[in-house]
């Protein structure tokens, strides 16, 4: 028989369907299960309104069968079955879906959905095959039909044999290159993994022989001291699961499913710390079964480390690590979302970006967000391990794009305070507030013990009200970021403001700073541009010194842009230090002494004491331990 030539598309679009539109040859694999499933659904659908058309459920089914002597590959159904017009149309033209046009009539009629769209998925078997063969009969007519191309050069279209309606596709797999081997595609494990990473939820059985093992039977004639044997068998076996966990009904399904299918699907070895489920219909359609990890993966804070859920489209893989669905505050969710209503591009790898997927997007952000304030409230130890995990990332997400996140996130963060060293929501804590406490107080320090003892926190600490240890580098950053919470402004205890004052208060502490200024003049002349100001302080009470900053880079920002390399070009960032002496405590009574006694060298060792006490206690680098060690001893002479 002469051969045809594809209708509408040239070779070159041939090579583009093989060559460029699929980002891995294995896809090929699901497109042509997919194409078998679309067929399959086809006669279940039509036997509905056929009276003469008879689907039995348990007998639909997909087989996939390798050959590594013929080199072939063979996915056969017992769907519908294509026509010698259907096999012109279908398979003749490049780009024309059968079953998109089946899915625009189901759609008019709200019938089930259909997975092909495109019209282009079928030729993906060329990706891996030299030449494919497909074996049709139509549901209710006698005669099959045979269509076989080797690419774009045309294909062929004859009568043939068929013993039952259905169709096969098969595949002569290419032969092995250098770069490539094609036979791993005739290998039976190699098929079986491919079928459950992307056809796993085909709701038709995909049947394979696959081998087992079993013990012989034992001869009639063995003794006691006979060893059972074992033999290798081929048995045919159900590959796909068929129906996914997330469409169950949460009340139908055990947490050790659950648990067990996170560790299998997500490779980790404790079950996760929660699991979501939720689902939704109307404008768009979706489920998704979301997981919590309970420990930080071990990558997760490196750049090799990928967010995503894994995505699906009526049951058919399309990306393994779906980006767009979670917000990065979230990165840690693992889990699956499946919606009919995706939009996917040519390839069915790929979403295109629209509105259907910022709606689940943005569900699935409230969702997690909802579940993390419900396990606060119902299970704090174990809400406490998450934040363990991954508060840090919470705390980051806080400050990141300019604090867009600030608000869905506030009232899942928490502190250590002073409370009982316990951790607190920034909502508990406004709850514990005294109606005299005007703000929301804060510390900052390496550990809580050294939060605790900072010679700031004394006066606050002395109202009995609470105050938050901040004790990671991004802590004070997440403050400036909130501002306020529930009508709290945040407050460090560091500030001159920090306590309300009265105006006798107020007029006592300007009368003192201009009876020390020939003290702090002489305090700001020694120690020149290692601060920007000496002053009276008002937030120590009985320590007597404490170094703080003016402006709005605090101690806490320097330590922290001192960590990080080439943070400027100009150099380390630098706060503007300012060294508070308090005029009530002994060490200053010793410097206005020894200025009175117009000893200015003592001073000036005073005054180098107090300023590295300072330091110390901010936990701020000394330029010179040793010079300093030796200042301290010669004052002991």
């Amino acid at each position: 028989m002469a051969k045809k030539q594809f209708k509408a598309e040239s070779k070159r679009l041939m090579d583009l369907m093989i060559n460029s539109i699929y980002t891995h040859k294995e896809i090929f694999l699901r497109e042509i299960i997919s194409n078998a499933s679309d067929a399959i659904d086809k006669l279940a659908y039509l036997s509905l309104t056929d009276d003469t058309v008879e689907a039995k459920r348990s007998d639909l089914r997909i087989t996939v069968v390798p050959d590594k002597d013929a080199r072939t590959l063979t996915v056969s159904d017992n769907g519908i079955g294509m026509t010698s017009d259907e096999l012109e149309k279908n398979l003749g033209t490049i780009a024309r879906s059968g079953s998109l046009q089946f899915k625009a009539d189901m759609e008019r009629e709200n019938a089930a959905d259909i997975i092909g769209q495109f019209g282009v998925g079928f030729y993906s078997a060329f990706m891996v095959s030299d030449e494919v063969t497909v074996i049709t009969r139509r549901h209710g007519e006698d005669t099959a039909h045979c269509w076989k191309s080797s690419g774009a050069d045309g294909y062929t279209v004859t009568e043939c044999e068929k013993d039952a309606p259905g169709t096969d596709v098969i595949m002569h797999i290419k032969p092995d290159t250098e770069d490539e081997q094609y036979s791993e595609y005739l290998e039976t494990p190699r098929l079986q993994s491919l079928i459950k990473k992307y056809s796993d939820y085909i709701r038709h059985p995909i049947r394979m022989e696959v081998e087992d093992y079993r013990q012989k039977e034992k001869p009639e004639d063995a003794g006691d001291d006979y060893k059972p044997e074992w033999e290798t068998v081929l048995e045919e076996k159900t590959i796909n699961s068929m129906v996914p966990l997330w469409q169950r009904p949460r009340s139908k399904v055990e947490q050790s499913e659950y648990d067990q299918f996170y560790q299998e699907k997500f490779g980790d070895w404790q079950p996760p710390l929660s699991t979501i489920t939720t689902s939704s219909e109307g404008t768009v359609t979706f489920k998704a079964l979301l997981f919590i990890p309970s420990a930080t993966p071990y990558d997760f804070y490196t750049r090799e480390y990928e967010k995503g859920l894994q995505l699906y489209s009526s049951g058919v893989l399309i990306m393994d690590k779906c980006a767009d669905l979670l917000p990065d505050c979230f990165r840690f969710v693992k889990g699956v979302a499946d919606s009919p209503d995706f939009s996917l591009n040519i390839s069915r790898e790929m979403l295109q970006h629209t509105r259907q997927l910022k709606i689940i997007a943005a569900a699935l952000e409230k969702k997690i967000k909802n579940e993390l304030v419900k396990l606060m409230k119902d299970d704090r130890e174990k809400y406490e391990k998450f934040w363990s995990a991954f508060g840090r990332q919470l705390k980051y997400s806080v400050v990141e794009n300019y604090g867009a996140k600030k608000e869905l996130l506030q009232d899942l963060l928490l502190f250590t305070t002073s409370r009982e060293g316990k951790l607190s929501s920034l909502a508990e804590y406004v709850e514990h507030m005294p109606e005299d406490q005007e703000f929301i107080y804060y510390v900052c320090a390496d550990t809580n013990e050294q939060a605790a003892r900072l010679p700031q926190v004394e006066r606050v600490a002395d109202k009995g009200w609470e105050i938050l240890y901040l004790t990671e580098e991004v802590d004070e950053f997440v403050m400036q970021s909130l501002a306020e919470v529930s009508g709290k402004k945040l407050k460090s205890v560091s500030d001159p403001d920090a306590l309300p004052e009265t105006d006798e208060e107020k007029e006592a502490q300007a009368r003192q700073a201009e009876e020390s200024k020939p003290i702090l003049d002489f305090v700001k002349e020694t120690l020149g541009e290692r601060i920007k100001e000496a002053r009276v302080s008002k937030i120590l009470k009985t320590a007597p010194v404490c170094m703080t900053a003016d402006g709005p880079m605090s101690l806490e920002m320097e330590k922290y842009f001192a960590k990080m390399e080439n943070s400027s070009p100009m150099g380390p960032m630098k706060a503007e230090r300012v060294l508070e002496l308090n005029p009530s405590a002994a060490p200053f009574a010793a410097l206005k002494s020894a200025l009175d006694a117009e000893d200015k060298d003592r001073a000036a060792k005073y005054v180098e004491v107090l300023y590295h006490q300072a330091l110390l206690i901010a936990g701020l680098p000394i330029e010179d331990p040793a010079a300093y060690t030796e200042l301290v001893c010669s004052l002991m002479n």
